[in-house]
C-alpha cells in the first residue's frame, strides 16, 4: 500500500483522474447543472431542486433520498443518485445545461518569500504596504488543515473581516475552537464520495470524517499562501529559518472534498463534493479560492460540467473572486497544462535559488556533488557496486535498473552503497531502489537519473543521492577501473544564492493548451520544488510538523499568497487585473538576471509554455502601470469564438446571449499574451489597455518579434489622462516563414519609462494548411 507521503509528493502530487474500482450500481451519482441561478434566496433554490428531482422520481420521499448536494450560492445545481435513464431523462429538459456521471481526483518556505522579493525586514514592499494581507480571506479546496499547525497561529491576528459569513463545521477530532482568527472557517464534503462508494468504512478509515487533515497536504499548501509567523524552524537541519506564508496575515478557509482511500493508499476527490465546496466558498465570503487540483489530458470544453473546475471557476470569478489552480505534473512533455479556462489563473512551477549538494567522495579521491535531503550520519568509505550481472526476461536486460534492483542476486548489495539507473520521471524509481537496497542490507544508493527530477527525502533518511547521467558514468568507469571500488556519502548541505540557478521544474506540465492553443497556458511561473510547509503529524515524513514537497501544488499557493496581498492593496480590481498584474510584471530572468532554462531538456532557454508571463515579481505586481482587464463580456466573447453554442452559454453566464455570426476571433480575447497556433495569412488583433497608475501617462511601443515574424502596433504610442482611461490599439501580425514552423516567441512592451508592461507573444506558421486548402 502507498503511504500518504507517496501519494502526495511522489505519485503525483496532484491532479490525476483517480479511477475508483467499485461495484456497478444501479443508480450513480450525477450532476445535473442548472447554470446561473435564478433566485437569491438560497432556500428557494433548493426547493426548485427537490421540485425538479420529485417531478422525475414520483415522490418528495425519493427526492430527498436521491439527492446528494445541492448547489444553490454561486450557481444552480444537484448531484443525485440517478439511473442512467432517469439522467437521460432529466437531461432533456429545457432548464438542464447538463448531467454527467461524478467522477473522483487525486490530489496533484523558509526561502520562497525572500527569494521572490517579499522579506520582512524590508519596511517598504508589499508585505508590509498591505498589512501582510489583513483582511483578506484565502479559500482552500484540498484535502483538510491539522488546526493545531503552529503555522495557523493567530498571535497578532486582529478581527475576523466582516464579510465572512462562514463557519467551523464539527466532525471527527474536530471543534469549534479548533478554529481562531487565522483559521476561520473550517467544512468538509463527503456525500458524493460516499455515495459512489457505499462499502467505504468510515469508521475503520485512518482519514478523518471532519475537516481535520490525515495526509498532510491541505495543512502545506494553506500555510504556503497565509501561514503564521513560526520562528527557527529546520527541515531535519538542511531547510532552516523563520516560516510563514505569503500573507501571513490572511485568514484561512478550509473545504476539504478529498479523502484518504486506505485500501488504495491514494486520495481520491468526488467532482460533486468539489463543486459544493466552490459554492459553499463563494457564499462564505472568500477573496481568493486556491485549488491544487485538476483533471487530465484530454481536457473538457469549458461549457462542459465535465470539468467542473473551470464550471465552478466561472461563478467564482463573476462573482469577483480570483481562482488560482495548479498547471498539473505531466511535465516536460507539450500540450499537458491543465485548468486552462481563461478565468482562472494557472501556475507553472520553478525551482528556488537553494540546492542541496551531497558529497560523494570516491576511492580515487574524486569528488561528486549529487543531490539529496540526507542528514546524516556520514557513510564512511564503503564497498561500492554497480550490478553488472544481467536478469534476463523474454530477452529484456535489466543491469542496475533502479526499478529492478530486487532482481538481484541474494548478497549483491549487503552491506554496500549501490548505483543504479533510471530513465523514470516519478520519484518512485528512487524510493523503489531505496527500499530495495536497505531491504537487501546495502547502506546507500546513487541513482543516476535525467537532472531536475523531483527531490525528496527517502524514508527513514535512507541515503538516496541523485546525480545526472554524466556523473552517473563517471561513476560507472571508476567502478570498471578498479577490483576494489569505494564511495563516502556526506550528509548534504543547504546552498542558496548564486550560483544556484533558476529553472522552470521538470515535472511542471507545459503548453500549448490543449483545447484552445490560442488562450496561453500557463499563465505564470512560482517556486514548486523543496518548499518546506507545515503538514499533519500523521504524515510519514513530518518532521516536527513541517514537511518539504514539490509540485505544481505547491506553486499555486505562493501565487494565492501573492494575489492575496495585491487584493489588500487593490481590492477593487477584478480578477482578470490581478492575472494581467503579474502576467506583465513578471521576471524573465531570475532575481539574478540569468536565464531561467526549463529543466527536461538539455539547456533549453524557457519560454511562455513553460512559465506563461515568466517568474512571479510581487514588488512590480503592486504597480504595472497598465493591465488588460477582462470581466463576463470578454468570457463571453471567449466562448462564442470557441464555438459554444448560444443556449449553453445563456445558462451559464445566466443571461441571454446570442453570438455575432460570423463568430468573434478568439485572438481579440483581452489576454496579457498574444498565441496565434497557425498562422496561415496577415492577421489583426486587438488589445485594450487601463491605466491604473499616474493619471497622465504616455506610453510607447517596443516590440521584440518572433524570429522571422513581423509585428506592427497601431497606433504606437497611448495617451492617457482624467477622461481616457482605457485605450485599445491593433496588432498586424505577418510571417515570411514559407515552411510549417514550430512557435517562436517575442514580446510586445509597453514603456512610460517606469512601467515596462509585457506581454509574450507566441506564433507558429501553418503554411502547409493553405497548400491543402488551395489544392
Amino acid at each position: 500500500m502507498l503511504n500518504s507521503r507517496l501519494l502526495v509528493a511522489v505519485v503525483l502530487n496532484l491532479i490525476v483522474v483517480l479511477n475508483i474500482t467499485r461495484a456497478v450500481a444501479e443508480s450513480k451519482v450525477h450532476i445535473v447543472y442548472l447554470g446561473e441561478k435564478q433566485h437569491d434566496d438560497p432556500k428557494l433554490v433548493t426547493e426548485s431542486h427537490h421540485l425538479m428531482l420529485s417531478s422525475l422520481l414520483g415522490s418528495e420521499v425519493e427526492a430527498h433520498d436521491s439527492m446528494v448536494h445541492s448547489y444553490r450560492h454561486g450557481f444552480s445545481g444537484f448531484a443525485a443518485k440517478l439511473t442512467e435513464s432517469q439522467a437521460n431523462k432529466i437531461a432533456e429538459s429545457p432548464d438542464v445545461v447538463h448531467v454527467i456521471p461524478d467522477s473522483f481526483y487525486e490530489l496533484a518556505t523558509t526561502r520562497t518569500w525572500d527569494y521572490l522579493g517579499l522579506s520582512v525586514g524590508n519596511p517598504k514592499n508589499l508585505l508590509n504596504d498591505t498589512n501582510m494581507g489583513d483582511q483578506v480571506i484565502i479559500g482552500f479546496i484540498d484535502s483538510g488543515v491539522w488546526p493545531e499547525s503552529e503555522s495557523l497561529n493567530d498571535n497578532g491576528v486582529g478581527p475576523i473581516p466582516s464579510h465572512w459569513k462562514g463557519g467551523c463545521e464539527l466532525g471527527e477530532n474536530f471543534i469549534s475552537t479548533n478554529c481562531n482568527r487565522k483559521l476561520i472557517g473550517a467544512k468538509y464534503f463527503i456525500n458524493g464520495f460516499l455515495a459512489e462508494n457505499e462499502g467505504f468504512n468510515s469508521t475503520g478509515s485512518r482519514d478523518y470524517i471532519s475537516a481535520r487533515d490525515f495526509i498532510g497536504h491541505g495543512t502545506h499548501v494553506a500555510s504556503i499562501a497565509g501561514g503564521s509567523f513560526v520562528p527557527n524552524i529546520s527541515y531535519k537541519g538542511l531547510a532552516g529559518g523563520n516560516l510563514r506564508g505569503g500573507a501571513p496575515r490572511a485568514r484561512i478557509a478550509i473545504y476539504k472534498a478529498c479523502w484518504y482511500v486506505d485500501q488504495l493508499g491514494a486520495v481520491a476527490c468526488s467532482s460533486s463534493d468539489i463543486l459544493k465546496a466552490m459554492d459553499e466558498a463563494m457564499h462564505d465570503g472568500v477573496d481568493v479560492l486556491s485549488l491544487s487540483l485538476g483533471a487530465q489530458v484530454p481536457l473538457y470544453p469549458e461549457t462542459d460540467l465535465r470539468d467542473r473546475i473551470a464550471t465552478g471557476a466561472f461563478h467564482a470569478a463573476a462573482k469577483g473572486i480570483i481562482v488560482v489552480c495548479a498547471g498539473g505534473n505531466s511535465g516536460p512533455a507539450a500540450q499537458t497544462v491543465l485548468n486552462t479556462a481563461p478565468w482562472v489563473i494557472t501556475v507553472a512551477a520553478t525551482t528556488l535559488d537553494r540546492s542541496f549538494p551531497t558529497p560523494i567522495t570516491l576511492g580515487n579521491n574524486n569528488v561528486i556533488l549529487g543531490q539529496a535531503l540526507f542528514t546524516g550520519p556520514e557513510i564512511g568509505f564503503t564497498s561500492l557496486v554497480y550490478p553488472e550481472n544481467p536478469w534476463h526476461s523474454s530477452n529484456v536486460t535489466f543491469s542496475g535498473v533502479c526499478e529492478r534492483l530486487n532482481l538481484n542476486p541474494n548478497g549483491t548489495m549487503r552491506g554496500k552503497v549501490v548505483l543504479c539507473f533510471t530513465t523514470a520521471t516519478l520519484f518512485t524509481a528512487v524510493s523503489r531502489a531505496a527500499s530495495n537496497v536497505k531491504a537487501a542490507g546495502g547502506l546507500g544508493v546513487i541513482i543516476a537519473r535525467n537532472p531536475g527530477y523531483n527531490l525528496t527525502p527517502c524514508r527513514d533518511d535512507f541515503p538516496c543521492v541523485a546525480i545526472d547521467y554524466e556523473l552517473g558514468t563517471d561513476i560507472l568507469l571508476y567502478i570498471r577501473s578498479t577490483g576494489s571500488p569505494v564511495a563516502k556519502i556526506q550528509p548534504s548541505r543547504t546552498m542558496v544564492g548564486q550560483p544556484v540557478g533558476t529553472k522552470v521544474a521538470t515535472f511542471s506540465s507545459r503548453g500549448p493548451n490543449s483545447i484552445s492553443p490560442a488562450i496561453l497556458k500557463p499563465d505564470i511561473g512560482a517556486p514548486g520544488v523543496s518548499i518546506v510547509a507545515a503538514t499533519s503529524p500523521d504524515s510519514n515524513s513530518s518532521a516536527g510538523g513541517f514537511d518539504i514537497l514539490a509540485g505544481t501544488s505547491m506553486a499555486a499557493p505562493v501565487i494565492s499568497g501573492v494575489v492575496a496581498l495585491l487584493k489588500a492593496m487593490h481590492p477593487d480590481w477584478s480578477p482578470a487585473a490581478f492575472r494581467s498584474a503579474i502576467v506583465t510584471t513578471a521576471w524573465r530572468t531570475d532575481p539574478f538576471g540569468e536565464q531561467i532554462f526549463a529543466e527536461g531538456y538539455s539547456r533549453k532557454v524557457a519560454d511562455p509554455f513553460d512559465y506563461g508571463g515568466g517568474l512571479v515579481n510581487p514588488e512590480k505586481a503592486a504597480e504595472p502601470g497598465l493591465i488588460y482587464d477582462m470581466g463576463p463580456k470578454d468570457y463571453i466573447l471567449y466562448l462564442c469564438s470557441a464555438g459554444y453554442n448560444d443556449s449553453s452559454i445563456t445558462q451559464l453566464v445566466g443571461q441571454v446571449t446570442v453570438c455575432s455570426n460570423p463568430k468573434p476571433s478568439v485572438l481579440d480575447v483581452n489576454l496579457p499574451s498574444i498565441t496565434i497556433p497557425n498562422l496561415k495569412e496577415d492577421v489583426n488583433l486587438t488589445r485594450t489597455v487601463t491605466n491604473v497608475g499616474l493619471v497622465d501617462s504616455v506610453y510607447k511601443v517596443l516590440v521584440e518579434p518572433p524570429l522571422g515574424v513581423q509585428v506592427v502596433v497601431t497606433p504606437d504610442t497611448l495617451v492617457f489622462n482624467f477622461k481616457t482611461k482605457s485605450l485599445s490599439f491593433m496588432v498586424g501580425i505577418s510571417t515570411t516563414h514559407k515552411i510549417n514552423t514550430g512557435f517562436y516567441f517575442g514580446n510586445l512592451i509597453w514603456s512610460d519609462s517606469v512601467h515596462n508592461v509585457t506581454i509574450p507573444v507566441s506564433v507558429r506558421t501553418q503554411i502547409l494548411q493553405n497548400y491543402y486548402d488551395e489544392n
